[in-house]
């Protein structure tokens, strides 16, 4: 039982041994506790305080300052705080402090990633290349690759793909997606030649799940990650990096750059919120920002188009 006028260290040590006897937490996890917490010890002792009560929310918020000067991301500053709030709640648990300081302070939020997409020519670099027709695990990853791009599927929603799922001659796909949602969504011709290609060696592969769209060598229905490494094994044949996240991407930024309709993208996409979607209106953006500056005359040198000032005569 920790005492609240025991040394920070002592404190500290005591929490960890909770963590690692009490909550079984692991070497490494333990070890990044330790390093956040001392973060903020570090910054109580260069004011002066002896004991863990003495923090306050200015003593976490210049602990976080110091952080930021140290060039740490976003993301490690946020992970820092949730030590320390994870921390102090277990020092309100054992009557140590009266609160948690860290408890109202705001850690910066992290810049929002745009998702990374293909452009076409790169995308119909892969897809076009000639399949053997008598490979028929080849002309299976084809079909998984042209269904991904040609639906903009997540990669789970494609391993989950059943043959009844399918409706070649009305073009049509039935989707399971998140929160158990069904869709339904346009197949692309190009997809649907690949999917049948598929289908017409299928049977020559062992089955196991005979309910299953994609199998693997085995018969069994493809995994998440063997679906990741049979389209990066495919890709890199043909100089290029892809996985099934990126084909979903750039679906969405290939249609919103042609059609600019937001709403249809995110009903194909099956986003519950359009927020979601709208992250692709910026990759849209760059997309344009880009020709504009390769394209417009006014939009090079602009160094000219601002001269320096001379400076003035003596």
């Amino acid at each position: 039982m920790a005492h609240a006028n025991e040394p920070l260290d002592q404190v500290m040590q005591q929490y960890l041994h909770y963590l690692a006897y009490n909550r079984r937490y692991s070497v490494h996890t333990i070890s990044a506790y330790r390093r956040d917490i001392k973060r903020l010890m570090v910054t109580l002792e260069e004011r002066g305080n002896q004991l863990w009560s003495d923090a306050q929310a200015d003593t976490v918020r210049a602990a976080l300052t110091t952080a930021r000067r140290a060039d740490l991301a976003p993301k490690s500053i946020q992970r820092i705080l949730s030590s320390w709030r994870s921390f102090f709640t277990y020092l309100l648990q054992q009557n140590l402090v009266k609160n948690n300081p860290a408890e109202g302070v705001q850690a910066p939020k992290s810049p929002r990633r745009l998702p990374k997409s293909l452009d076409p020519d790169q995308i119909s670099q892969v897809l076009d290349a000639p399949v053997a027709a008598d490979n028929p695990l080849a002309l299976r990853d084809k079909a998984m690759l042209e269904l991904t791009y040609s639906c903009g599927l997540r990669l789970a929603e494609l391993a989950s793909l059943n043959l009844l799922d399918l409706d070649l001659a009305d073009a049509s796909l039935r989707v399971t997606g998140k929160g158990n949602k069904t869709r339904q969504l346009p197949i692309g011709q190009q997809a649907i030649i690949a999917i049948k290609l598929w289908l017409d060696q299928r049977r020559q592969v062992k089955c196991l799940d005979p309910n299953a769209l994609f199998i693997n060598h085995l018969g069994q229905r493809m995994g998440v990650r063997g679906i990741q490494l049979r389209m990066a094994k495919m890709a890199a044949a043909h100089g290029q990096h892809i996985h099934p996240h990126m084909l979903r991407h750039s679906f969405a930024s290939h249609l919103l750059q042609s059609s600019g309709d937001l709403r249809a993208v995110q009903e194909l996409l099956g986003h519950s919120n359009i927020s979601t979607t709208q992250v692709y209106t910026h990759l849209d953006y760059q997309h344009l920002a880009k020709v504009y500056d390769q394209a417009h005359p006014r939009a090079q040198n602009k160094a000219a188009a601002h001269p320096k000032e001379k400076p003035p005569h003596d």
